[in-house]
């Protein structure tokens, strides 16, 4: 539900607009209010985690998006809809740290845990990829509600398997609130002014003056969370680990090219370029799902048994931005196959290949007492990826037809993997033990 509801709107828009009023200006903020406060409360709700216990954060997070899905599922007006949108970004803020939580804390690090991420990330891979099948069928089905009505019944049944879950210890402390109101207002900014670059542009007062105190209230959290007396939102003795500061950089590198630009910049090229239908642009997608989650689920974990965690990083990395590059050369004449298809065998299993190893990574050496913090940054960093990669993207691909934006985008990204590559040589050489 939390990686499918970043996308699951976007071909139910016009619809949206037509329903409910939205004017031209306003419409963006569907999905945009979503983006905001899941960016925003990530490191707090993985701080959350640890204080309150991560199977207590689990429910508490699908109580919140649940509701939040019914109340915008049932909305009459623009403002509540918008309103809606963030409490479910909230409840995703909560519950996407937390569920990474659980199982870094049941399963020691090993083979036992790789296999219980693979089935984690093999799952947002999924939901991710699912948002624009998901949201066009049930769309032209039965209506744009059904797209946020369905959350109900299945957070409903989420939260009772939830009950089963250890609830995890309370741990003595107090919330880092001066770290939480400076780090959420500092990334809500930076995700609202990034959010503005690609329609105002980059010197745009407001783009500029959000990403300026974007910078500020950055600034002092990193002071705040030096000199804090509660629990920190993100302790200093976290970056120390060379594997939590490396493989976060690289996460975020590859957040900017897998986690919303490779979605958006394909469904351009399958929509506007093949001229596919919603639903058949969904029905695109699927290639990139099931070989990325096969490889990922069936190949890597067996793979992280014989070779270093870094070797198959880089070897995904440079796999998918081969794929990459392949993309950035597909025409109107190279049809599906040619265009999509080829293309995504490369980007899918250089995808299924690094994901694992790389989540693994920046959850591997922290302490117990700091589990949730480093899944919050996890998080943070493949959604500040995305946001990033997708502002600087829309920024390099301004002023170009439309096949040749989707082809400049996609050699970027294919840049972009070898960057993250070359980063990756950094992380510490780790392989599963039994």
């Amino acid at each position: 539900m939390v990686v499918l509801d970043v996308s699951v709107v976007n071909v139910a828009l016009p619809a949206i607009q037509s329903a409910l009023g939205f004017g031209d200006a306003d419409l963006p903020w569907v999905a945009g209010a979503y983006t905001l406060a899941f960016a925003g409360f990530l490191l707090v709700g993985g701080r959350l985690a640890d204080l309150r216990g991560a199977g207590r954060a689990v429910t508490a997070g699908l109580a919140l998006f649940s509701v939040a899905s019914l109340v915008g599922g049932l909305a009459t007006g623009p403002g509540l809809l918008v309103a809606a949108r963030a409490g479910q970004g909230l409840g995703a803020a909560v519950l996407a740290p937390a569920t990474l939580t659980v199982l870094t804390a049941r399963f020691p690090e090993g083979p036992h845990r790789t296999r219980a991420l693979a089935i984690w990330t093999a799952v947002s891979l999924a939901g991710g990829a699912a948002g624009n099948l998901v949201g066009g069928a049930l769309t032209e089905l039965l209506s744009w509600r059904s797209i946020l009505l369905v959350n109900v019944p299945i957070g409903a049944v989420a939260i009772a398997a939830a009950r089963r879950l250890p609830t995890g210890e309370r741990r003595a402390g107090r919330l880092d609130l001066p770290g939480a109101a400076s780090a959420t207002a500092g990334l809500a900014l930076l995700a609202y002014g990034l959010m503005q670059a690609a329609p105002r542009g980059w010197d745009d007062p407001v783009t500029a003056g959000a990403l300026a105190a974007s910078a500020v209230l950055l600034a002092v959290f990193a002071l705040v969370e030096t000199r804090s007396a509660a629990v920190p939102l993100l302790p200093p003795r976290l970056l120390r680990l060379r594997a939590v500061a490396a493989g976060n950089a690289v996460m975020l590198l590859t957040g900017a090219c897998f986690q919303v630009p490779m979605w958006y910049f394909l469904t351009l090229y399958m929509q506007d370029v093949l001229h596919f239908s919603a639903l058949e642009t969904g029905l695109g997608f699927l290639p990139h799902t099931l070989l990325t989650m096969a490889v990922g689920l069936r190949v890597t974990p067996r793979l992280m048994r014989v070779m270093d965690d870094r070797t198959l990083i880089i070897a995904g990395a440079l796999t998918a931005a081969a794929g990459f590059l392949w993309q950035s050369t597909a025409t109107a004449a190279s049809g599906y196959a040619g265009g999509v298809l080829g293309p995504a065998v490369l980007v899918s299993a250089g995808g299924g290949l690094l994901n694992t190893p790389l989540t693994t990574t920046v959850t591997s050496g922290v302490a117990a007492s700091d589990a949730g913090a480093a899944s919050g940054l996890m998080n943070t960093a493949k959604q500040a990826g995305g946001a990033l990669g997708l502002a600087a993207l829309t920024a390099a691909t301004a002023g170009h037809a439309l096949a040749g934006a989707c082809g400049r985008a996609f050699l970027i990204m294919a840049v972009a993997l070898v960057a993250a590559a070359a980063l990756a040589l950094a992380l510490p050489a780790r392989r599963d033990a039994a």
